[in-house]
C-alpha cells in the first residue's frame, strides 16, 4: 500500500485511495455520469469538478476512488447529539457501468465504513430512492435497514429549499 491507500487489495479487488484536490477533475467526470446515466439534474462536470476541489480540503469531508478512476464515494461527517463521535452520510457511491456486479461497489463501502469507524462514526446514513430497488438491495445486502429496531415504521428523508 501507498500513503493514502485505504483497503488494499484482496482476491484481485482495486486499490481504494482517499482522493485529494488533485482529484477534483476525475470527481466531477464521474458525478456527471452518475447523474446523467440516471437522468438527474446536474451541473457541468467541470463545474462539479470546481465543488470537489473546494470541498476536499475540509476535514469533514473524504472522497474515495476504486481503481483511479473505476468508482468513488463520498461522505461527510457531521457532529451528533445522539453519540459521540460524527454521524457519516454516504453522499454518493458510484460505480462504471460496465465495472459493476465485480465486488467494487463493495470494496468502496467497506473502505467508506472502515474509514468513517476511524474518524469515531458509529453510524452511516445512506439516502436512497424508494424506486432504486437494485441500490436498496445492495445497502441491505450490507446490513443497512429504514427501519429502526423497536418500531415497525419506515424512516423517511425530506427535501425541501432553504428560501420559503
Amino acid at each position: 500500500m501507498t500513503p493514502g491507500d485505504v483497503a488494499p487489495p484482496a482476491d484481485g479487488a482495486r486499490i481504494v485511495r482517499r482522493a485529494t484536490a488533485d482529484d477534483a477533475r476525475t470527481l466531477g467526470r464521474l458525478l456527471w455520469d452518475f447523474n446523467t446515466e440516471f437522468g438527474s439534474p446536474t451541473d457541468p462536470a467541470d463545474v462539479l469538478a470546481a465543488r470537489f476541489g473546494r470541498i476536499l480540503a475540509r476535514d469533514d469531508v473524504i472522497a474515495l476512488l476504486v481503481g483511479g478512476a473505476d468508482g468513488f464515494a463520498l461522505l461527510t461527517l457531521r457532529p451528533a447529539i445522539w453519540f459521540d463521535g460524527p454521524v457519516s452520510q454516504l453522499e454518493e457511491l458510484y460505480v462504471v457501468p460496465g465495472l459493476r456486479h465485480r465486488g467494487l461497489g463493495t470494496t468502496l463501502l467497506d473502505a467508506a465504513r472502515r474509514l468513517v469507524r476511524e474518524h469515531g462514526s458509529p453510524e452511516m446514513h445512506i439516502n436512497v430512492d424508494e424506486v432504486d430497488l437494485d441500490t436498496r438491495r445492495f445497502y441491505e445486502r450490507h446490513g443497512f435497514v429504514n427501519v429502526e429496531d423497536g418500531v415497525d415504521y419506515r424512516m423517511l428523508c425530506y427535501i425541501g429549499p432553504t428560501d420559503t
